[in-house]
């Protein structure tokens, strides 16, 4: 094989083991780490007495995950948690199955894996509003806020290590997901407002940026002007054209996708006022 054609090959193998190789652990101190794979976020836990998981993401993902943490902590998977009902967070579930493996989900979230037959673990611990949970020296509280994305999605917070882990209804550093399908846009504001009572330092998502507390409370202003500049539009009697032309939000242009989604969100926010608040039907509108 003549040197350069060999030399191109091996630079196309080795550019393709990058590209096909997407995952990351990231410390976050005390036990606590993020694992990213793509666009997908979750966190896990170290402990003397075994390990704590959130979302298994799909079976990949929780494969490399699981072999990790063999390699790296040499400790068993003690629980499994489920932040919400959603499929592209909670498949790959069985790589962690084990007789000492405990798997935790809110009601809502357990009734809609086994209504839709979810092709995952099926919890074996559910819980109403809240569940706390201790291994070795640390306490990660849920707690289940009312509706925001999907059914059951919970907060996860990490006390010793001051973190908040929320999936799909707090973002950092990016628009809310395109045309806010499958959220109740008045729940997440209600949710994110609860959780900001919360004594935490670092915020993960299931999604986009690591960050703080002062970021949750500026995604959650984004959210609560959102809302309020469209719902003052619909009762104003404007069209979903022309309010897109007037709801003004550029103090938050630099989120990620803001001038491709803006419209999308601000067109998912108005089908929520017709449709679930019943705005579409008013005969004073």
């Amino acid at each position: 094989m003549p040197r350069l054609l060999q030399k191109l090959l091996t630079t196309a193998l080795l550019f393709m083991g990058f590209a096909t190789q997407a995952y990351e652990i990231e410390d976050l101190g005390n036990g606590l780490h993020r694992f990213i794979d793509d666009r997908h976020r979750s966190v896990f836990l170290i402990t003397s007495e075994g390990a704590i998981v959130t979302d298994p993401l799909n079976k990949k993902a929780a494969t490399w995950l699981s072999e990790q943490i063999k390699t790296r902590y040499n400790v068993p998977v003690k629980y499994v948690i489920y932040s919400h009902n959603h499929s592209d967070h909670i498949y790959g579930a069985e790589v962690f199955k084990s007789p000492h493996t405990t798997f935790i989900a809110h009601k809502l979230a357990a009734q809609d894996i086994k209504n839709t037959q979810i092709k995952t673990v099926a919890p074996s611990l559910i819980f109403d509003d809240e569940l706390l949970l201790t291994l070795g020296e640390s306490t990660v509280k849920l707690n289940y806020h009312g509706p925001n994305d999907g059914r059951g999605s919970v907060s996860i917070l990490f006390e010793k290590q001051k973190t908040l882990f929320v999936v799909d209804w707090i973002v950092i550093g990016r628009m809310p997901w395109q045309k806010l399908w499958s959220y109740d846009i008045q729940g997440m504001i209600n949710s994110t407002q609860a959780v900001l009572k919360y004594d935490f330092d670092t915020f993960v998502g299931g999604h986009a940026d690591i960050g703080s507390k002062a970021d949750v409370a500026r995604y959650l202003s984004y959210l609560d002007l959102l809302y309020r500049q469209v719902t003052a539009g619909v009762l104003a009697g404007n069209t979903l054209d022309e309010i897109k032309q007037n709801v003004k939000l550029d103090q938050f242009s630099d989120f990620k996708q803001f001038d491709a989604w803006l419209p999308l969100n601000i067109e998912g926010v108005y089908e929520r006022l017709m449709e679930e608040s019943g705005m579409g039907w008013r005969s004073d509108l």
